[in-house]
């Protein structure tokens, strides 16, 4: 097989895509390289259709190999293990601009691994990953309505960026994946530092100008090097057979669906009509799939059809929705703060049927979560975690711990409350936020993050802002396209769009766009923007009603941190050798840690305001410099024939010798004192040696 290789200019450095030298079995595999980071991405079909399948199943595996970066996986066993996090959410990444470009109606597996080979420090992986993706598919046999192209664009000294390096992403204004085709944007994930709405929209345009010459080299490698498409068996429903569940349905869904607005009665009225439709299959005797006999999935496959059209065909033709709102209008809004007795922050944010539990924890610097990467290891002070439990939607189904689907949706929470976020050096706290859903009728990534938010406020974590997040769909045909504010499961599942945008009242924190058509231009896109602006306004009125501001008191069940600036010369004298002095320090003032990083910056933590105060005091003394004259309580430590060795001052030690012990005269002094006596003393001088003279008997008497 022939190497094949395109290359176009991609932001500071050059795109090059090659295929026909690695994994040539693959049914397509393609070499994504931009500086020193390399990906290669493989995609291969089922032959056949798995028994039972009745939906699209793609699978995308994105995997960092240690090795591309240099480095051996630590633990036991010395290889990869479970996807990390950063793999989850690439894997999503990919997944989701080119989900939509596959056939309808397609049931054969298609399988996308996607292998990071070699990583530099400068770009991330994860946008060559999805180029290379949708360029495998395009010269693979797989059906594919490609190429979809992706760029990360950020916005560094006044100008937006394509392709930011790790160093330009941090000081950057906003960081964002854009992935779209030559008419549109088929996916958003990113972030931003309060971003304003017109930015944003600039950025659209910017983004989508920028992948079209990777869009172009993409047809030009198809064209190349593409093999003919496969022709796969998608079978279609009977016309007849649907008319005839349509006659039997419609009547009946029509009233279900324009007289009923609770969730759960309208899925159990659903529910009633769909068994009396499947009760008696012989009533569709008459129609084949196929040579297939037709099944109660069939059934339930028109039934989907008739919600989809009922749904669409209301918004568009009585600006209606399913529980009766406007297309505009925002569903019931409660919030409440401070619900939960002993946890160090909580609130609950309920918006319709949808309601979320955040709780926040408070912990310390040994709390920070270790993320290892290709980039290097960092560390995480705050973290969100979301958890969506089945009953939070009436269902039961085992629980295994948090699937793709939570880890995505944690992470947009994380994002848009993260640019609120104080530094260090202003709350020196690890911050854990857990996002309970307790009820989901769409969007609880949205209500985590206006729950979050409150929770935050609750704990005493001086947020720059309150953020709240909300979800616009779409309803589009050939001719029409409508945009609906906060939309619910259903609109969810039977619409075109989740665009989900969280922010404060000053701008853009995050955003997500997942589409089920094939693009969204960017004219229509910044119109959801500005819908997006109005209804989270709205709601950052409601909840500033239940906490506008930050508690000024952190919970008395939340550790106490401070943190001190130790002279970088002084570092080892506070710790001591092998530590002694900080052991010391801890088991006297009950502390609970005292961490001082290699700049000399010491954070001190506490189970009390009372233990934190007596380590602050101690540090302080321990550090401050003795001076001549000055008065000091002294506890002797030891003594010798000649007087007694006291320390005045924390880690300082100084000799009272006899003669200055008493006003009389002193022979032993063992006559006066005893170890662990404390008394006054003054500083009388320090010697050429650098000791410490003190007096007990110069002290000044009091008047």
């Amino acid at each position: 097989m022939s190497i094949f290789r395109v290359e176009v200019p991609y932001g500071d450095n050059n795109l090059i895509i090659e295929t026909g030298k690695l994994a040539k079995q693959a049914a397509g595999s393609a070499v994504v390289r931009c500086g020193d980071t390399v990906v290669l991405v493989a995609v291969c079909m089922a032959k056949t259709i798995r028994d039972g399948i009745d939906f699209f199943p793609l699978t995308v595996e994105y995997q960092e190999k240690t090795y591309s970066a240099g480095n051996i996986p630590g633990g036991f066993f010395k290889r990869e293990g479970k996807s990390t996090e950063k793999e989850v959410l690439t894997s999503r990444l990919i997944d989701r601009p080119l989900r939509p470009l596959f056939p309808e109606g397609l049931k054969n597996e298609v399988q996308i691994v996607a292998t990071v080979l070699s990583a530099d420090e400068k770009y991330d992986p994860d946008v060559l990953a999805i180029i290379g993706a949708s360029a495998a598919l395009m010269i693979s046999d797989i059906p594919f309505d490609g190429p979809v192209s992706a760029v990360r664009v950020g916005f560094v000294d006044g100008h937006f960026v394509v392709n930011p390096t790790y160093v330009q992403r941090e000081t950057s204004e906003l960081d964002f994946i854009i992935a779209g085709d030559a008419k549109g944007i088929v996916m958003i994930e990113g972030e931003g530092k309060e971003v304003p709405e017109t930015k944003i929209k600039d950025m659209f345009a910017f983004a989508h100008q920028a992948l079209q010459a990777s869009l172009e080299v993409q047809k030009e490698l198809g064209q190349k090097a593409g093999k003919a498409k496969s022709e796969v068996k998608i079978l279609a429903l009977p016309a007849g057979f649907i008319e005839k569940v349509r006659s039997l349905a419609m009547g009946r869904l029509t009233e279900i669906f324009n007289g009923i607005v609770d969730k759960k009665e309208r899925e159990n009225k659903g529910n009633e009509l769909f068994a009396s439709l499947t009760a008696d299959m012989s009533v569709y005797a008459e129609f084949k799939k196929g040579d297939e006999e037709l099944s109660a999935k069939d059934v339930a496959a028109v039934f989907e059809i008739l919600q989809y059209d009922l749904i669409r065909k209301n918004v568009f033709e009585k600006g209606v929705r399913v529980d009766g709102r406007g297309l505009n209008e925002i569903r019931v809004i409660s919030s409440e703060a401070g619900i939960l007795p002993r946890t160090h922050g909580s609130a609950v944010f309920t918006r319709g049927q949808t309601q979320g539990l955040g709780i926040v924890t408070l912990g310390t610097k040994v709390d920070e979560q270790l993320i290892e990467s290709l980039h290097g290891v960092t560390y995480r002070r705050f973290m969100l975690h979301y958890n969506f439990p089945p009953f939070s939607v009436g269902e039961t189904k085992p629980m295994r711990g948090p699937g793709r689907r939570e880890i995505g949706h944690g992470n947009l929470a994380h994002r848009a409350l993260e640019a609120v976020m104080p530094d260090a050096d202003t709350f020196p706290y690890t911050v854990r936020l857990v996002s309970e859903i307790l009820e989901s009728n769409g969007s609880s990534s949205m209500a985590t993050v206006c729950a979050g938010s409150l929770a935050l406020m609750d704990a005493g974590v001086p947020i720059k802002g309150a953020v709240a997040g909300i979800s616009i769909g779409l309803i589009a045909d050939e001719k029409r396209s409508v945009l609906i504010t906060d939309i619910q499961g259903m609109e969810d599942h039977f619409g075109d769009m989740d665009f989900k945008v969280a922010g404060t009242m000053k701008g853009v924190t995050a955003i997500q766009l997942d589409l089920k058509i094939r693009h969204i231009s960017v004219d229509l896109l910044g119109k959801a923007v500005d819908q997006a602006t109005e209804g989270r306004k709205h709601i950052l009125g409601f909840m500033n009603q239940t906490l506008a501001t930050n508690r000024e008191k952190l919970s008395e069940y939340a550790p106490r941190i401070a943190t001190i600036q130790i002279p970088q010369d002084r570092i080892g004298e506070v710790i001591g050798p092998g530590g002694k002095t900080i052991r010391m320090i801890i088991e006297m003032t009950g502390a609970t840690a005292i961490d001082i990083d290699d700049d000399g910056k010491a954070f001190v933590s506490a189970p009390n305001q009372e233990s934190l105060d007596k380590v602050t005091r101690y540090l302080s003394s321990l550090l401050q410099e003795p001076e001549v004259g000055t008065v000091y309580e002294a506890t002797v430590m030891r003594i010798m024939n000649f007087g007694a060795f006291c320390e005045f001052m924390p880690g300082k030690e100084g000799l009272v010798h006899v003669s200055e012990l008493s006003d009389k005269y002193v022979k032993d002094p063992n006559e006066v004192v005893k170890i662990g006596d404390t008394f006054p003393v003054v500083l009388k001088e320090v010697d050429e040696k650098g000791r410490y003279n003190l007096s007990r008997k110069k002290v000044p008497a009091k008047s």
